[in-house]
């Protein structure tokens, strides 16, 4: 990670992805499953994760509530949302913040990273460019 990350991470407490971000990293990612498929997927992909615990899950709504705690004792609310951009086509995003007044040091973004990272090997045969 890039020491300018980490300098951001001081003051920024939150992150998240989109079709717009700047970075690559953090760009939404395509799948060629419909929704409901997806779903299943990253649900169960989801309950697996060593560190993350799965608080609530909306799947009308397409989003799964992920609670990590760090070390120091903080609390990162992570909401991952899979929407539907066609009949056998998905797309999943991912906010992450920290609780509480202080800075990160990019660990939300870190957060990002190894949960796409996770996905994107689960799903490897599914993902699509934008």
């Amino acid at each position: 990670m890039s020491l300018k990350r980490t300098l951001t991470g001081l003051f920024r407490s939150v992150e998240g992805t989109s079709d717009r971000a700047k970075v690559p990293e953090l760009k939404t990612r395509y799948y060629q499953l419909s929704k409901d498929k997806l779903w299943d997927e990253v649900s169960s992909t989801l309950k697996k994760v060593p560190g993350y615990k799965v608080v609530h899950e909306v799947p009308s709504v397409g989003e799964i509530l992920l609670e990590k705690r760090t070390a120091f004792g903080r609390v990162m609310d992570i909401t991952v949302s899979l929407v539907g951009t066609g009949p056998t086509r998905s797309a999943i995003d991912i906010y992450s913040a920290t609780r509480g007044s202080l800075g990160d040091l990019g660990a939300n973004y870190r957060n990002i990273q190894g949960l796409f990272s996770i996905l994107d090997k689960k799903l490897s045969r599914y993902k699509t460019s934008a």
